[in-house]
């Protein structure tokens, strides 16, 4: 479990990359909209033809989302050498692709496959970097990747005989990989087709499933947040293969232009049914939550709350990053957690009732320009119900999270037990100065990234108890080797200004917030200089 949560933590990675690129499409959609822009969207005109060398760039993550995951992973999984890694997962999975070609090209047939039809969706064929191979999408990008970094882990530093030691850490790992594609390549060979086809099944079983495949859609990627294995819910969907080849994201702005210039309902024209709307979920759930902790904090604290919850409400209303919202009350009140996740997939749910569909899964920004901004000309009505039904359940969050809160008397921000209790960020030295009854001098850091990483380091136990670190979005990812010498969950939010903790066995989790991979470049630097001083 603990390699799974790695492995979902690893995947936002390249997932961060496609929020920017989602706008730059959707502003591009916008702009060249006649119906919109007027005369100034003229295809023959400067203001069209610079729009459209901007959406062109805008594909580059999109048309080259395979490679995007393949270099993504090792960048959180490797746990050495992270450079040679990427390289050698590249190379493995350009030789992947290359094996895959040549036995369609020879033993074509014998497959069910003719690689003389070319690449196209209904052939099952894709160009990877120029290969002409069977279109495994970000599925074959992230086991080739995984199987990579795995030899890479555990090979990298194997001594070779002195006679062979030019072959000796990253060569040998490509050296590795070259045998090791060669059957993978045979089973992808034989077996993908028919997983190609049982994929076009998926979609239409969860297009027909409707209300109760979008309720239990989002109900599981909001549920899942705590564990990190959300990301294996929305992953096929919004990269694909699930629903849509290709993925919602890549698929939806790849026709807007299409859906603005028509008034036909969205749903009627878009056949990825009504995934990938969590957004709705940040945007309005986050509001309505925010709102109820504000109002039952104390008088006297309000003021410093509303502070607090003001930057992680925008976070997560703006850039739709929850974490540091939703680790405020998950672990303080698990049951507001699960109301969150009910609450959240039923207002999905009703929202998709009323016509809507498409890319919403990010932030307010997301949701606008590849939405609401290039599409409001011919669907205002779906929008309007949307933004509606979303307003309508801030409050049924406000009021329900209120009652609770006050009616089990939850210790969220701004009602501590201890009414005196200071909200104050501690340093080590503080802590144990306090302890000691003296008062020790701070130690002076290079940057914020470094006095926190110091700290949450030395409540980790030190470098000697690290055996790995990863991040993703907002959670610093650590296995440790002894748990028992992981400081409290008070310890790290006093001395790193962490919001959360979570500890299950050696696997152990630091919400640190959007910062979190400069903090974790910064314990890498520790702990590189605690080993090359040792």
């Amino acid at each position: 479990m603990n390699a799974v949560r790695r492995f979902g933590g690893a995947m936002i990675v390249p997932v961060l990359l496609f929020p920017f690129f989602g706008i730059v499409v959707g502003l591009a959609a916008l702009f060249k909209n006649e119906q919109i822009m007027g005369g100034l969207a003229d295809p023959d005109g400067l203001w069209y033809q610079i729009w459209t060398f901007m959406e062109n760039t805008g594909w580059t993550v999109f048309d080259h989302m395979e490679l995007i995951f393949v270099i993504g992973l090792p960048i959180s999984l490797a746990k050495k050498a992270v450079g040679r890694a990427t390289l050698a997962a590249i190379v493995a999975y350009l030789m992947y692709n290359t094996f895959i070609n040549s036995i369609l090209d020879i033993w074509g047939p014998a497959f069910g496959v003719d690689i003389s039809e070319g690449a196209d969706e209904s052939t099952g064929l894709t160009e990877i970097a120029g290969i002409l191979t069977l279109d495994t999408n970000i599925m074959g990008a992230i086991v080739i990747s995984s199987i990579t970094i795995w030899l890479h882990n555990r090979y990298y530093d194997k001594k070779l005989p002195d006679s062979l030691g030019i072959f000796q850490g990253g060569p040998f790992i490509v050296m590795l990989s070259f045998f090791v594609m060669i059957p993978l390549a045979f089973l992808t060979a034989w077996v993908w087709p028919t997983v190609q086809n049982g994929i076009a099944s998926l979609q239409g079983f969860m297009v027909s499933s409707g209300y109760v495949g979008v309720w239990l859609f989002h109900f599981l990627e909001r549920i899942l947040i705590p564990t990190g294995l959300h990301h294996f819910i929305y992953t096929p969907f919004q990269f694909g293969p699930a629903v849509v080849d290709g993925g919602i994201t890549a698929n939806w702005v790849s026709r807007l232009g299409e859906l603005a210039a028509s008034d036909t309902p969205l749903r009627e024209q878009w056949e990825g049914g009504a995934f990938l709307l969590q957004g709705n979920i940040k945007i309005f759930g986050s509001l309505g939550i925010a709102m109820a902790i504000y109002s039952t904090a104390r008088p006297e604290k309000k003021k410093q709350v509303g502070s607090l919850l003001l930057a992680a409400t925008l976070t997560a209303v703006v850039a739709g990053i929850t974490e540091p919202l939703e680790f405020t009350f998950l672990f303080i009140a698990p049951m507001l957690f699960l109301l969150h996740a009910l609450l959240g997939a039923t207002m999905v749910t009703l929202q998709s009732a009323f016509g809507v569909v498409g890319n919403q899964a990010g932030g307010l920004i997301e949701m606008a320009t590849t939405n609401w901004i290039p599409l409001m000309g011919n669907h205002w009505e779906v929008y309007i119900a949307q933004i509606t039904i979303g307003l309508i359940f801030t409050g049924i969050y406000f009021y329900l999270f209120r009652w609770l809160i006050v009616k089990f008397d939850y210790a969220l921000p701004g009602r501590e037990k201890d009414e005196n209790q200071e909200t104050k960020l501690y340093t080590k030295a503080d802590y144990r100065a306090e302890k000691e009854g003296s008062k020790t001098e701070p130690a002076a850091y290079a940057s914020d990234y470094d006095r926190r990483a110091a700290a949450f380091l030395e409540g980790l136990g030190g470098s000697e108890n690290i055996s790995d670190v990863t991040n993703c979005a907002t959670r610093l990812r650590v296995t440790v080797k002894d748990p028992e010498q992981v400081e409290n969950q008070e310890y790290f939010k006093n001395n790193g200004e962490a919001h959360g903790l979570v500890k299950n066995g050696q696997s152990v989790q630091v919400i640190v917030g959007l910062s979190v991979p400069q903090v974790r470049d910064s314990i890498e630097g520790f702990i590189d200089e605690t080993n090359k001083s040792n």
